[in-house]
């Protein structure tokens, strides 16, 4: 007999596009999801499903920097501590929580579906829902991956831990960490087993379609180091989506310039507000800021000066999410070139590299100014695309992953640092703080091993 388990369902509109809203039960109801429709609801609950990822990775990254006085003002204390990588324990289990809410939401879907027997007719829609299921239970285990596991490195990912992979919807299951190895086997088949089942090209940003699934393949990859998995979903994403914004087209003095769910993005997730990352309060790292040349359309587009106190400083308006809360963490065609381009060069595919490079920096130049870039040198190729990927993805919850899969390499590994009230922070490369500590609450309630330190 098919398993029972209680949702309630309270959300009145959904995102699906620039002005399109999905409007569904307006009144608060007590359902027992046993039907497509049910499913459907189910994945269909934004607030769910693509807004409460983690964003303490960010915090941690180099991307910005905070003055004494607006590290003093940010009212949550996990987020001062993870400014400045302390060994204080988490106490705030949200981004932990929302995270497996996906997952548990997904494997909701999963399980009902199980129980379902399908007609001809509906064999479509079962299977863009189980494809849909999957590829949110995906992305929600990397997304936990990314912030709370060290990087994967074939050597000795068997015995480092990774994330408890919940494969069931009973949330008194008791699940410890699974090894690094098998959370990212467990990434790849869910992403692998989405690809299959769900069609290409819909029309809802906040749902996956195949491309995205092929997108979310790309990234996991090219975190694991696997080049040639992540040039060829890479490559398959953009044969099937391969739009880019011209930055032209923009209007670079506005205050939020990039539209929300715009023709670039495949698939639309966001993390919660952060007081640590807020307009106000994080200043863009000067080093980075002074690496975009001018006739860069990217150095408005980003970022808008300060004044007052904060004059000669710069804050970040270029999010996906068209708005100063809530960082894009989804998928875009933008960061496919640029994984297909890296994979490309490292594998010596130097012409297809360059061909990838020179697309996207077309796009993003004031019109006819820009010069493609041009060279042999397979190591000042990577180099140099690393260089725009980072330009290109700041604060979409990317560089914390970049971070930690480019501290393996010795040409490009680095240290971080903080000044707070005079004292400075550090933090090296390969630290095991890499791995954030997982919310306190969480580790007593789930007897969960924490993270090293």
């Amino acid at each position: 007999m098919m398993k029972k388990y209680l949702i309630i369902v309270v959300v009145s509109t959904l995102f699906f596009g620039c002005s399109d809203y999905l409007e569904l039960k307006p009144d608060q109801k007590m359902v027992i999801p046993e039907t497509l429709e049910d499913c459907e609801l189910l994945l269909n609950d934004y607030p769910t499903m693509n807004s409460g990822f983690p964003i303490m990775g960010e915090v941690s990254a180099d991307n910005y920097y905070l003055t004494t006085t607006s590290w003093q003002s940010v009212s949550l204390i996990d987020e001062r501590n993870g400014y400045l990588w302390s060994d204080e324990m988490v106490t705030t289990a949200t981004p932990w929580q929302t995270s497996y809410k996906v997952i548990y939401q997904s494997n909701q879907v999963l399980d009902v579906l199980k129980g379902l027997k399908t007609t001809p007719t509906d064999l479509y829609h079962f299977n863009e829902l189980k494809g849909a299921a999957l590829f949110f239970r995906a992305f929600a285990f990397h997304q936990l991956l990314a912030n709370y596991a060290m990087n994967y490195s074939v050597t000795n990912a068997s015995s480092v831990p990774g994330v408890p992979l919940r494969l069931k919807p009973d949330v008194d299951d008791a699940v410890n960490r699974a090894s690094l190895t098998d959370s990212y086997a467990q990434v790849i088949a869910d992403f692998k087993a989405a690809a299959r089942l769900l069609p290409a090209n819909g029309p809802f940003k906040a749902r996956p379609y195949k491309e995205a699934a092929y997108g979310g393949l790309a990234r996991t990859y090219l975190d694991m180091g696997m080049y040639e998995q992540a040039y060829l979903y890479a490559d398959s994403a953009l044969n099937l989506r391969a739009d880019l914004l011209d930055y032209n087209s923009l209007n670079a003095n506005a205050s939020l310039p990039i539209a929300r769910f715009n023709k670039e993005v495949l698939f639309h997730a966001i993390t919660p507000s952060s007081y640590a990352l807020a307009q106000g309060n994080a200043k863009i790292d000067s080093n980075l800021y002074r690496a975009y040349e001018q006739n860069d359309l990217r150095k408005k587009v980003f970022f808008k000066a300060n004044t007052g106190a904060n004059l000669g400083t710069y804050a970040f308006k270029g999010s996906y999410n068209n708005s100063a809360s809530g960082m894009f963490v989804g998928l875009t065609t933008a960061e496919m070139y640029l994984t297909r381009a890296e994979s490309a060069a490292r594998l010596g595919k130097i012409a297809a590299a360059l061909t990838d490079l020179n697309h996207l920096m077309k796009n993003r130049w004031l019109v006819g100014l820009y010069t493609d870039f041009s060279t042999t040198n397979k190591d000042a190729l990577i180099t140099k695309i690393l260089a725009e990927r980072r330009k290109e993805l700041l604060f979409r919850g990317l560089r914390w992953s970049d971070l930690k899969r480019l501290n393996l390499d010795e040409r490009y590994k680095i240290q971080l640092k903080r000044i707070i009230d005079g004292k400075e922070y550090l933090l090296e490369p390969n630290s095991l703080k890499y791995a954030l500590l997982i919310p306190q609450d969480a580790i007593e309630e789930g007897k969960l091993e924490q993270n090293k330190r």
